[in-house]
Parts: structure tokens; sequence; C-alpha cells
């Protein structure tokens, strides 16, 4: 019985590139961007006279903010999804990657608001997300085999960008190891701490609703996925889920186990600009980024590492500990752009986004270096970041790992 993917069918309605919620999201997001705007202009305004506002230049900024917010209530009576609402058309690959990104800068606020551009987490396939209820996953899956693999995308990413070259590993492992490949969808913006502790519940309800008993579970994760797999590790054993006994095999493809230098330059920046009186209001727009991308800044995994903190002071590493899960065999692929190990391009750019060692999980102090055995340790020179998504080497690794090669060494 083969556990190939299912595909749509072709009745299905067409794909579109903008659903009728999405008018009230960018609406509201429109109105945010100019209440952004006028703080900054008003902030500006103010240093550069030396002092407050005056009468005149106040009573246009308060106007401007009244016409805003009477813009805002229009755009909600005309535009807000209304309680039962029809169900919208497919959306288009377009309109996911723009989505993506979009959660990836600003999902958090996108969330906190309400905004219906906010990404909800699901598991999907093919872009329709599954109803996790045992009769609705046996209508949907054709072959609901009991090896699950679960592909967790990264940063600004979505599960249809799984597809690259021609290739998904998802699809390339239903076909040659059984693997039923379930694509995690989800808002990357978040904290990795929220959404590691809600991927832990939908995986908890998952193998409790799968139509036939679970063998095992897999996760393969790519970049920020990574640390998402490895928070709903830490979560799933304090709740004691039932999915996490079954987790046998974990890989990660270029996963900022360290943080990513981006971020920290991004941090450094921000603070810089908040210490001139004059670049200080310019510091607001880099306060914009989301709070899944601050997470990346060391790789923070759990709500300690952020709680109680500004996170966007220029702060320490204060991470706690959290090692590889137990019992689960643990893999790591990272690329580098340079030829050989040691050369420049692989000492300065690492894959060109994440450092070596970084997606190594090596770290200058013990206590953090996660200790991947050398036999579960691959690195592809010669490869960007998103080439870990395609490149033919990297897969052949995988497949031997989850096809049970014994390691070596």
């Amino acid at each position: 019985m083969s556990n190939a993917p299912d595909k749509p069918s072709k009745s299905e309605a067409r794909p579109r590139h903008l659903h009728g919620a999405d008018l009230h999201g960018i609406g509201r997001l429109g109105l945010h961007a100019v209440d952004e705007v006028l703080a900054l202009v008003e902030s500006l305004h103010a240093r550069l006279m030396g002092s407050a506002t005056g009468p005149v230049s106040g009573l246009a900024y308060r106007r401007a903010r009244a016409a805003s917010a009477w813009v805002g209530r229009l755009v909600d009576d005309c535009l807000a999804p209304r309680p039962g609402a029809a169900h919208p058309q497919p959306s288009s690959a377009e309109r996911e990657a723009v989505l993506a990104a979009l959660n990836g800068v600003i999902g958090d606020f996108l969330a906190s608001s309400g905004n219906t551009l906010a990404i909800p987490m699901r598991l999907r396939r093919h872009g329709r997300p599954l109803r996790i209820e045992r009769a609705a996953l046996a209508g949907t899956i054709p072959h609901p085999g009991g090896k699950l693999l679960i592909l967790a995308h990264g940063l600004c990413r979505c599960d249809l960008q799984w597809r690259r070259n021609h290739h998904d590993h998802g699809e390339a492992l239903a076909r040659d190891l059984g693997y039923v490949p379930l694509y995690l969808h989800y808002n990357s913006g978040q904290h990795v701490s929220a959404n590691g502790r809600e991927l832990s519940r939908l995986l908890d309800s998952l193998v409790r609703e799968w139509p036939v008993p679970v063998e095992e579970v897999a996760i393969l994760a790519h970049s920020m996925g990574g640390l998402v797999a490895r928070s709903a590790c830490h979560y799933g054993r304090q709740s004691h889920h039932a999915w996490l006994p079954l987790l046998r095999h974990m890989v990660f493809l270029g996963t900022p186990h360290h943080g990513a230098p981006l971020e920290r330059t991004g941090n450094w920046l921000t603070v810089t600009l908040g210490r001139n009186r004059f670049t200080a209001p310019f510091a607001r727009l880099g306060q914009l980024r989301s709070a899944g991308i601050t997470d990346l800044r060391y790789g923070n995994l759990l709500d300690e590492d952020w709680e109680g903190c500004d996170r966007f002071e220029h702060a320490g590493d204060r991470r706690r500990r959290v090692p590889l899960p137990r019992g689960v065999r643990c893999y790591v692929i990272a690329g580098s752009t340079g030829r050989r190990l040691g050369d420049m391009r692989d000492r300065l750019l690492g894959d060109g986004v994440i450092p070596l060692d970084t997606a190594l999980g090596r770290h200058p102090d013990p206590a953090l270096t996660l200790g991947f055995p050398e036999s579960r340790t691959w690195i592809g020179f010669g490869i960007h970041h998103l080439d870990l998504l395609s490149r033919v080497e990297v897969y052949r690794r995988i497949r031997a790992w989850l096809g049970g090669e014994p390691d070596r060494g």
C-alpha cells in the first residue's frame, strides 16, 4: 500500500492571490503603519525643535490620529469578516509566500492585534489544513500509515516552500521509506517557546486521533523550525504528551542552535541608534521586528529565556540549557558556502545565513554544546542555506539516516 502524497482534486476552486478577509487585515496593518510614521515624525519634530511640539503642530498630530482612528472604524465596519462567513477559496503559492514573510517579520503583532493576516498553527498537506479528528483524517489521507514525518519550516517560510527545484524531502521520504509527510504551518514571528508549546499540544492531539496506531514519529526541521522542534520536546516532556515517546528521529537542517549573527547585528544597530537624541526615533523602526526574530539572537527556546527583560536591549546570552531529547536519534546537517573546512567563506559565511559551529550545535561553553555524534553529523560544502531543501546529496544523507543505515564510528 503506497504512502505517496494525496493530490488535490482538479475540481477544486482555483487558488486565489487575495482572500476577502485579507483586505481587512491589510487595512488594519496600513493604519498601524500610519500611526508609526506619525509617532516617528512627531518625535523627530520635537527633537529638532529642541522642545515638545507646539500648540499648532500638536493639534495637527491629534487631528491626524483622530482621522486614522475614524478610518480604522470604517475599515472594521466594512471589511471585518462576519461570523459564519463562507470558507475562503484555496490560497495561491504567491499569497502563502507573502503571508509567511509578513508573519516572520511582524507576526507577533499580527497575532496580538487579532489581525486576519496572522497565521494559525496547523498541520497541512498541499497547503490544505488537516482537521485533527480521527474520521476527518481517515477521509483526507488515503493511506494513513503508522510512520509520521513532521516537516517544520523556518523563519518567514511556509509549508509549501519545502518544494524547491522540483524536489520535496517529504514526498521523497514517503516514496522511499513509507513515511506519511505532514507539513507544519506556523507564525514564525511569535516566540519560539510559544510555537514549541503549541506544536507539542498539536502533536499530542495528532497521535491520539491518527486513524491507525502510530509506530513512530520523525521530525525534519529547517532553520528556525529546529528551534521550535527542540522547544516542543521540552514542553512535551513537561506535559507528559503522548507523542514524545514515539519520537524516534529528529534531523536538523541549518538550524541556528546558538543564534544568528544577522539578529545580533540588528540588535546592536537598534541600540546604537537609540543612544543619540537625533537618531533615537529611528530605533522605533528596529523595534518593529518580531519576537521570533529577536529569539534568534542567541537561539531562545523557553519562556524563561526572554521573560522579564526588554528583548530590544543589548544583553548577553541568558538561555537555559536545553539538551537534545533523550532516546531520540538526533542528526545535524550544516551547509557551507566554502569549498573545504576552514577556508574564508566557510569561516566567515557558513551557509550564508548560519555559521557552521552554530548549525552543528557547538559552543565555547561546554554546557551549551549539544554534542551531536560525528556519525550523525554531515557538512555539505558549496551549499547555501536554502540549498539544504533541494540538494540531492542532502536528501541521500537524510534517507540513509532515517532508513536505518548503521552509525559509523
